[in-house]
This record gives structure tokens, C-alpha cells and sequence, in this order.
């Protein structure tokens, strides 16, 4: 009987080893972090209000660690969730911030190099830095990498994506604008009606005619601008840290200036063309000239873009993302 039982105590000791053996691969096949507490899962998952709530009942929280040997801050920078970082910012003490954010993980990486490997720009290394100290950006983690080494080997395919596609961009609309500005400078010295011997407009006092004179100037000062952009990013020797405000505003301002010279350019055309139409066809002026202006659909087709360039000049938080 009791080797019977020593028999059946050793098969439970085995069983149970197999089933922790077994739910440690599970674990690890689903990403399960055994260590992480409450407090760590809601940083990961950028979920502020839960983050606050433990901070406020349980201060020590702060403290945790995972596996890995990240905390709270580091645990936000991996997982990009920029509003974690600002709300803690803003909520801790400057000692205890200042402990947190001067910490390193298992593997010897920073906040900068956890940002670093973040495959898109939703968790940029510019915003994290405000946040540590700036030697922080010399350090070396245990591959003897800097986050600036790290940044620039993940990045290395969108820099090269985004450059490409910027080049062909720009080349494209330079090749608008300068057709644009040759089309604005004839149209700038062409004088509807004539002049008269004293060198004075026929039109003069026709409103229309001060009209054309103005929109003629502004297409030519807004398609050479725009052509002068796209050349300045064609010349350009697109550094990485280039992408984050220089080159968004460039582009931004290239094609302000190009539908800006497009639609002075067709208002030149609508006003110098309504000189040659008699008093009887007046009526069928505006819709012929509203049905003329396709820029306009072209433009809106623009509006993500231009959300996206002024989003990344202006917006000083970078968006939170849940992509992994």
C-alpha cells in the first residue's frame, strides 16, 4: 500500500510538472507575462483612467516590474503609448519620475531604445527624450547599440519608402508647377483690350479686369514658390530626422502654393475669357466656369494628406496605436 501510494504521489509530481511546463508554453505562445500585475497590463494597453486609479489607491505600484524588468514607463514606451508617459509626467513627483524614467530593462535598454524599435513613427524617439536625461541618448544597451543606431536600423524601409515616394512626388509637381508658371507668366503679360497711347488699359475700370491682373500675378508667385519647395526636398538629403518636421512642411507648403497657383491660374482664365462673351450669353457665365474647375475635386481628394503633413508638424503627442 505504500509504495502504492509513493507511485501515485510520484505520478501527480510528474503530472503537475507537465501541466506548468505546458501552461508556460501556452503562456509564452500567447505572449502572457506572468509577473505583469494590473497596474503594468493597463500601461501596455495605453488605458490612462485604470493606470491613474492604482496609482491613486496603491502608490507602490509604481515600483512593479515585469519579467523583463521594465516598469511602468519603459512598459509605455515599448507598447507606444505616448498618454501614459505625458499623464504620468504630469502626475508623479519630479524624485519619483526621475527614478523611473532613468531605469533600464533586463537587456540594458532605456526609454529611447524601447521607442527606437517601435516599427512606426506613432511612438517617435523626439518625444520620448523630453523625458529622460540627454546623455540618456549615448547609452548603450547589451548589444552595444545607441538609440539612434537602433532607430535608424528599424526605420531603414519606411526611410527608404517615404523617400522614394517623396522624390516621385515632388518630381511630379514640380513638373505641374513649372507648366503652371510658364502658363501664369504669358497670361501676366497679355493685356486684355489694349492699350492706348499713353500705355493705360482700355479695361481699366472694369472690375473683371483688376481681377485678372491680380489672380495672373498671384499664379505666378504661388507656382514658382511650389516649384522652389519641390526642388528643395528634390535637393534635400533626407536625413532621418529630416522626416519629422522638415520635409512634412516643405511638401505641405509645395502643394499649398500649387493648387493656390491652379486656381488663381483658371480664375485669370474665367476673368480674361468673360471679355469675350456678349451681354445675351452673360447668364451662362457662372455655370460654365463652376463646371470648370476639377481642381477642386482634386483638392479634396488631398484632405488626408494634408491632415496627416499638419498632424506631424503640429501635434506635440504623438497618437497612441494598438498595432503590435
Amino acid at each position: 500500500m505504500a509504495m502504492a501510494g509513493e507511485s501515485s504521489q510520484k505520478k501527480g509530481e510528474e503530472n503537475e510538472t507537465i501541466r506548468k511546463e505546458n501552461d508556460s508554453e501556452s503562456n509564452k505562445k500567447k505572449g502572457i507575462d506572468k509577473k505583469e500585475t494590473p497596474f503594468l497590463a493597463a500601461a501596455r494597453n495605453g488605458i490612462v483612467e485604470i493606470v491613474c486609479g492604482i496609482l491613486f489607491q496603491n502608490p507602490n505600484s509604481m515600483r512593479e516590474t515585469n519579467s523583463k524588468e521594465e516598469n511602468v514607463l519603459l512598459v509605455a514606451a515599448r507598447n507606444r503609448k505616448p498618454l501614459v508617459l505625458k499623464i504620468l509626467k504630469l502626475r508623479l513627483r519630479p524624485e519619483f519620475w526621475n527614478t523611473l524614467s532613468m531605469a533600464v530593462d533586463k537587456d540594458g535598454k532605456t526609454m529611447l531604445h524601447l521607442a527606437a524599435e517601435a516599427p512606426t513613427q506613432d511612438m517617435p524617439s523626439h518625444y520620448v527624450t523630453r523625458f529622460v536625461p540627454q546623455h540618456y541618448q549615448l547609452l548603450r544597451d547589451k548589444d552595444q547599440k545607441t538609440p539612434r543606431e537602433i532607430f535608424n536600423e528599424t526605420h531603414e524601409k519606411l526611410r527608404k519608402d517615404s523617400g522614394e515616394w517623396l522624390k516621385e512626388t515632388s518630381e511630379s509637381c514640380s513638373v505641374v508647377a513649372a507648366l503652371v508658371a510658364a502658363a501664369s507668366f504669358a497670361t501676366a503679360t497679355t493685356v486684355p483690350g489694349g492699350i492706348d497711347d499713353n500705355g493705360i488699359p482700355h479695361l481699366e475700370e472694369n472690375p473683371a479686369f483688376n481681377a485678372f491682373i491680380f489672380a495672373s500675378l498671384f499664379g505666378l508667385c504661388f507656382s514658382v514658390t511650389g516649384l522652389i519647395m519641390f526642388l528643395t526636398i528634390l535637393t534635400s538629403r533626407k536625413l532621418p530626422t529630416d522626416y519629422r518636421r522638415a520635409l512634412p512642411l516643405k511638401l505641405l507648403l509645395g502643394l499649398s502654393s500649387l493648387f493656390l497657383s491652379i486656381i488663381a491660374l483658371l480664375l485669370s482664365f474665367c476673368t480674361g475669357h468673360s471679355f469675350l462673351f456678349t451681354h445675351k450669353y452673360k447668364k451662362f457665365i457662372l455655370p460654365i466656369y463652376v463646371a470648370s474647375f476639377p481642381v477642386t475635386f482634386f483638392a479634396l481628394d488631398q484632405v488626408p494628406l494634408y491632415v496627416d503633413l499638419l498632424a506631424a508638424i503640429l501635434v506635440r503627442v504623438p497618437k497612441a496605436t494598438d498595432e503590435k
